[in-house]
């Protein structure tokens, strides 16, 4: 869609902006767009360090093994203090 334009393009686009901002506000407008993606990288380096931090708890979950019926395996006796009864 972009690929079409020219230079004299955008510098229509840049008139039509200054007639529709002025030419005082923007500075401004620059500033808070550029506070705004400052903000918005932030942001998603946090969200990146809290993926990490979560995937690495979920590396711990997944090491323990699975339940006895998932596996198809009996599973084993309970652990008590005393020794199992012994089967007739």
């Amino acid at each position: 869609m972009l690929g079409n334009l020219q230079g004299w393009h955008f510098l229509i686009l840049l008139a039509v902006i200054l007639l529709l901002f002025g030419a005082a506000k923007l500075p401004a407008l620059a500033r808070s767009m550029g506070q705004s993606a400052r903000v918005f990288r932030g942001e998603m380096k946090a969200m990146k360090e809290d993926d990490a931090v979560s995937d690495s708890g979920k590396a711990d979950q997944t090491a323990a093994p699975y339940p006895p019926s998932a596996t198809g395996l009996t599973p084993p006796p309970p652990a008590s203090g005393g020794s199992p009864e012994p089967k007739p």
